[in-house]
Order: structure tokens, then sequence, then C-alpha cells
């Protein structure tokens, strides 16, 4: 009767913990991005907020209110200012869905007389003006919610720096593997999220510089803003930078800049994608040898599930996913038979 209250108990409990959590994170979706935030910045923090913790025996609020006043001059600020850079020069813009719908227009003229096919369709005009309005709200509320993340990534990083070893200690209390595993697990986590928060904006600036001085070589206006937007546009798997400077070739062929249309079209073949390539290449022997399989479906599943930090913490759940079922072959499927198995099998002969 004891064994089957224990057992009530314990499976009880576990139900509604499990209940409850669902409930937590239907609550938290919102401010899923900044939770995200926050542990991205805590990991890079966190061997200096042990060496002023230890080394220069500061105590943990003073040492707290220091990181975090650091991360947000050196970081949310700088970033904060780059969003504002960007949503002001698409402002700048003064998009009219008019002229957008002319410019499209004269593009599927351009291609039906070039190759005889009507690529856009009939709706195409009546398409285009309402998804521009609708781009436009998508825009301005990304800009809302980025700026309510700033506000969480700042609360959350500094309770997550007073808790520091101990709550690490906590979180590998409850994880269902052994110290051996557990120890893995938490330097894959590490390892992943560390390769990714930097190696995304050196990649990004990296890119973005170097498709700039394209469109700087072959007349493409307002360079600044483009170039802008090819930093960003690092971030989506397969087609990368392709998504920017393609339709920067195609409109100044359409306007009839024929040099411009070809030269960016050369320059993003030649030099953009390949020095993508060879970044990512440095930088994945450099930091974290992830396969390249499981960035690219790992960004596209992390982005629809995550928002912008999808593009972190995407491929370290399929990382983490391949992790555990290598974890479970080797403890139980590969692990050598009992004792008793081996004299049952004995026996049989």
């Amino acid at each position: 009767m004891d064994t089957f209250k224990q057992k009530y108990w314990k499976y009880s409990l576990i139900g509604i913990i499990l209940i409850l959590t669902l409930v937590l994170l239907k609550e938290v979706m919102p401010y899923l991005g900044g939770l995200l935030g926050a542990i991205t910045i805590y990991i890079l923090v966190r061997n200096q907020m042990i060496r002023l913790t230890t080394v220069k025996k500061m105590k943990r609020g003073k040492a707290a209110a220091l990181i975090t006043v650091e991360i947000i001059f050196g970081c949310l600020i700088p970033l904060a200012g780059f969003i504002w850079l960007v949503a002001s020069q698409v402002g700048k813009l003064n998009i009219d869905p008019s002229s957008m719908v002319h410019l499209v227009d004269e593009a599927e003229d351009f291609i039906k007389m070039k190759t005889g096919f009507d690529i856009f369709g009939s709706n195409s005009v009546s398409y285009i003006a309402d998804a521009i309005p609708k781009i436009a709200q998508a825009i301005m509320g990304a800009i809302s919610s980025f700026i309510i993340d700033l506000f969480v990534i700042i609360f959350i990083l500094y309770f997550m720096l007073i808790g520091g070893t101990k709550m690490e200690q906590y979180i590998k209390d409850i994880l269902p593997f052994n110290d051996a595993n557990t120890d893995h697990v938490c330097h894959e986590v590490e390892l992943i999220v560390r390769s990714n928060a930097i190696g995304i904006p050196v990649i990004a600036i990296i890119q973005g510089t170097i498709a700039s001085v394209g469109y700087l070589i072959f007349g493409v206006h307002d360079v600044l803003m483009v170039g802008l937007l090819t930093c960003f546009a690092t971030v989506i798997p397969v087609v990368g930078t392709a998504l920017i400077w393609i339709p920067v070739a195609i409109i100044l062929a359409i306007k009839g800049h024929w040099f411009g249309a070809v030269g960016i079209m050369a320059y993003g073949v030649l030099v953009v994608a390949q020095s993508d390539n060879l970044t990512r290449f440095i930088l994945q022997k450099k930091m974290a040898d992830i396969h390249p399989l499981i960035t690219v479906f790992g960004v596209i599943i992390g982005i629809s599930m995550f928002g912008f930090m999808g593009v972190i913490f995407g491929p370290l759940i399929l990382s983490l996913f391949g992790l555990f079922i290598n974890m479970f072959k080797q403890e139980y499927l590969d692990a050598p038979p009992n004792k008793s198995d081996t004299m049952e099998s004995n026996q049989e002969e």
C-alpha cells in the first residue's frame, strides 16, 4: 500500500508539473525571444562573472550589475541603434504601392518580351498592392517586439548572473543523464550557442561590407540601406545574400543599366557567395564544426519557432536531438549483455 501511495504521489506530482509547464509556456511565448536572448548572453559572459566573483572577490550583486551595464552599453544599445538605422532607412523610402506595382509591371513586360513567359499572372498587381501594407505592419510589429525583448533580456540576465553556478548545478541535477552525459550536453550547448552568437554577426558584417563595395562600384543607389539589408539576409538559409543582390541586378536591368546589372550578378556569384562559403568554413573550424545540413534546417525550423533567435537555437535543438539519439544508442542499444543473459545463453547451448 505504501508503495502504491508513493507511486501515486510521484506520478501525480509529475503530472501537475507538466500541466503547469504547458500553462506557463503558453504565457511566456510572447517573451520567448527575450528569454533566449538572455540565455545566449549569459553563456557568453558566464566566465567573466566567475572571474569577477572568484579572482576579483567581487560581490555577486555588484558583479552582476557591472556585467549587465556592460552588456547594455556594449551590445544592446549598439544593436538597437543598428535596428533604428535600418528602420529609418526603410522609412525614407516612402514606398508608394502604385510605383511598386508599376515596377512589377515593367519587370513582367521585360521578362515576357525576352522569354515569352508570363511569370506573375493576372492577379499579381492586386496581390502586391495588398501585400505592401502588410509587410510594413509586420516590420513595425517586429521592431516593437524587439524593444520589449530588450527589457526582458536585461531583467532576466541580471538574475541569471546572480544565480550563477548554483543555478547551473540545479539544472544539471534535474537533467535525466549521468554525470558524463550531463557534462557532454552542457558543453555542446555552450559550444553551439557561443559559435552562432559570435559567428552570425561576424558573417553578417563581413558579407554586408563586401556586398556594399560591389554596390558602390556598379552604381547602386542608396548603398547604405541595401548593404544593411544584405547583412540581415545572411541569416536566411540557402538563399542568403542572393535574396538582395539578385533583385538589385534585376531592377538595374529593367531600368536599362546593363553594365551595373551584369556587374552585380557577376560580383555576387564570384565574390559575395564565395566569400560567404569561405567565412563560414573558417568560423566553423575555429568554433563549432556543425554539419551544414544541421545549420540550414536548424535555422529554417528555429526561425518559425523562436523568431530571430531561432538562428541560434534552431541548430542547437537539431544538434541536441542527434546527441540524445546517440546517447540512447550508446547507453541502451550498444550496452554489453548482462551476466544473467550470458549464462542463460550458455545453458541453452
